[in-house]
C-alpha cells in the first residue's frame, strides 16, 4: 500500500476556496476501487495549513486516480489558493495484521 501525505499552506483570505476544492476532490476519490482512505486535517495550531493523508492499494490505483477529472480540477485550482508549494511525501507501507 502506498501512503501520501500531501501539505497545503493556504493563503489569506482563500480558506473556504480551499474547503470547497477539497471537498470536490475527497468524497469521489473515497469511492475509488484503489482507495483505502482518503482525508485531509487542518493544524490546530497553525491555521490555513492542512495535510491530506492518502492510503491507495498500489501505484496503479493513484495514476487512476491522478487522471480523474475531479483531481485534475483540485490540482488547477490549488495553485491559485496557497501561499508556499504543495509538500508530498510518499511511503509505501506493509499493514500489520493483529496489530
Amino acid at each position: 500500500m502506498i501512503i501520501i501525505h500531501a501539505y497545503f499552506k493556504v493563503g489569506p483570505g482563500h480558506r473556504q476556496s480551499f474547503l470547497d476544492e477539497a471537498k470536490l476532490v475527497t468524497e469521489p476519490s473515497q469511492e475509488e476501487e484503489g482507495n483505502i482512505s482518503y482525508q485531509y486535517y487542518e493544524h490546530p495550531e497553525q491555521a490555513n495549513t492542512f495535510v491530506f493523508v492518502e492510503v491507495w492499494k498500489d501505484q496503479a490505483a493513484i495514476d487512476v486516480h491522478e487522471a480523474t477529472a475531479y483531481f485534475q480540477n483540485f490540482i488547477h485550482a490549488v495553485p491559485g489558493l496557497i501561499s508556499e508549494p504543495i509538500q508530498v511525501q510518499l511511503f509505501e507501507a506493509t499493514e500489520i495484521k493483529g496489530a
